[in-house]
């Protein structure tokens, strides 16, 4: 049984150089793991030697008598405490070399674009919709669209739609990011009323989307340790965007695909028991270090949201085909939701270090002018299941790990800056996405089919809010 990564560093290591090249990444990490793999190698041999010798010692020792007895005695325990010493030595190579492998990406798949152009991260597939574009963002679309060789339709709108956080603070008064800094920090906030019903119905619409696909419904721990965090994640990459629980050996999980990951950790299954399917809810956890200043505004980027997660473990011949049932069943998501998107194929520098190849799905925002990412669907191959040893045993009794995948099915608040975006009218009234409509009706006090401003929009002469971005 191989991992394919550890399989190539060993048998073919260029292979994982061209990788990493694509990555832009540094490659004297191959390097070093095939040193400490070779030193670990010889000294592991040394330990089978010494070990040999002892063996024939003691099988000696029996026979003799007298002086020889004392003295083989005595070169049997010097033997021992030499295989200690280099037990002591083959385990600090290993734990060294282990910490170098687990820092090494998965190895890119051959689809995935690489030597991509200055600016551009991912590379546009499809687009579906009629997204609606603001006069003064026409380029900044044509930018998005026909550069990439795509003739995507949209309708030109005279007035500038309000962004997101102004709508939810400002416009209908039912979001507070102010009050959240003052009491907990930035990229937190408070929903009220409609939105908060909304969240909720988001949440309901992907479950019940899921769950009728034949995904197992799963409410997974908000939290995991940090060994078996590291197993699905490079923790020394990403420790510093991951909150950790203050005198606990536990980590609050940023995505539900880690907790459904761990699931099966150390688990060996048969071929008829895969694939499995889940869908889990979860509330996720980001500290976004990496974030910098961007998305300071609204909910877009936060710290804690709602989110459904798809989750895959598959037969390793079946995964590239999971991979596609997976975007797939996120646009169908989005499409109901009726909201204009496309689907990119990420540039192997800006995938995941767990992904071979990674999908995004992004929606036409219209008041930004841009196409902003709302699902990630990534196959992993074997790099999460290797570490956390899920095994499948092949009907010839051959064994080999599975292949793990992930996608976004809806994530709350990102979702809801799309809607209040897209489905904005001209007086800032919001109208709810149809297909959302049945998951309001369990509210007394739910919003029926918009939802309406406390504070009406004014414009100026050129369609431009006034007082609000």
């Amino acid at each position: 049984m191989s991992w394919s990564l550890l399989d190539a560093l060993r048998r073919n290591p260029d292979i994982v150089r061209d990788s990493l090249r694509k990555r832009r990444m540094d490659v004297s990490v191959v390097d070093r793991f095939i040193e400490l793999d070779s030193k670990w190698r010889s000294v592991k041999a040394e330990i089978d030697e010494l070990r040999h010798r002892h063996n024939v010692i003691s099988k000696e020792i029996s026979k003799l008598s007298g002086a020889e007895r004392e003295a083989k005695i005595r070169e049997a325990k010097e033997l021992l405490n030499e295989i200690q010493s280099k037990e002591e030595e083959l385990n600090a190579i290993e734990r060294e070399r282990d910490r170098v492998l687990k820092s090494i990406p998965n190895l890119v798949h051959n689809d995935v674009p690489y030597n991509c152009p200055e600016g551009v991260d991912a590379i546009p597939i499809r687009f579906y919709g009629t997204p609606r574009v603001w006069v003064g963002y026409i380029n900044d679309f044509k930018e998005q669209t026909e550069r990439f060789g795509f003739n995507v339709p949209y309708e030109t709108i005279e007035w500038k739609p309000v962004g997101h956080a102004d709508m939810l603070e400002y416009v209908l008064g039912m979001g507070d990011t102010l009050k959240a800094g003052e009491v907990v920090g930035s990229r937190f906030y408070y929903l009220f009323d409609d939105l908060v019903m909304l969240d909720l119905a988001l949440i309901a619409y992907a479950i019940d989307h899921m769950t009728k696909k034949g995904f197992r419904l799963v409410l997974p721990p908000y939290m995991l340790k940090y060994d078996v965090l590291s197993e699905i994640l490079d923790m020394d990459t990403f420790k510093d965007m991951v909150y950790k629980v203050e005198n606990e050996d536990l980590y609050l999980i940023g995505t539900a695909e880690h907790p459904i990951a761990a699931y099966l950790r150390h688990a060996e299954l048969l071929e008829d028991q895969l694939p499995q399917l889940f869908v889990g809810v979860s509330p996720s956890f980001r500290r976004e270090a990496s974030a910098g200043n961007r998305d300071m505004k609204g909910i877009f980027r936060v710290h804690q949201f709602h989110k459904v997660e798809q989750f895959v473990f598959s037969l390793p011949e079946d995964s590239w085909k999971w991979h596609e049932e997976l975007i797939k069943n996120a646009e169908e998501l989005w499409q109901g939701l009726g909201l204009p998107y496309r689907v990119v194929l990420l540039c192997a520098h800006d995938m995941g270090r767990c992904a071979a190849k990674q999908y995004d799905l992004e929606v036409w925002m219209p008041a930004q002018g841009k196409y902003r990412e709302m699902v990630s669907c990534s196959n992993c191959t074997d790099w999460q299941s290797a570490k956390l040893g899920i095994r499948v045993l092949r009907k010839d009794m051959r064994r080999e790990f599975v292949h793990t995948l992930n996608s976004t099915a809806i994530a709350s608040t990102r979702a809801i800056t799309a809607i209040l975006e897209n489905n904005q009218e001209p007086d800032g009234t919001v109208i709810i996405p149809k297909v959302l409509r049945k998951y309001l009706e369990i509210f007394s006090k739910g919003p029926v089919d918009a939802i309406y401003p406390r504070r009406k929009i004014e414009r100026d002469e050129k369609g431009l809010p006034k007082g609000l971005s």
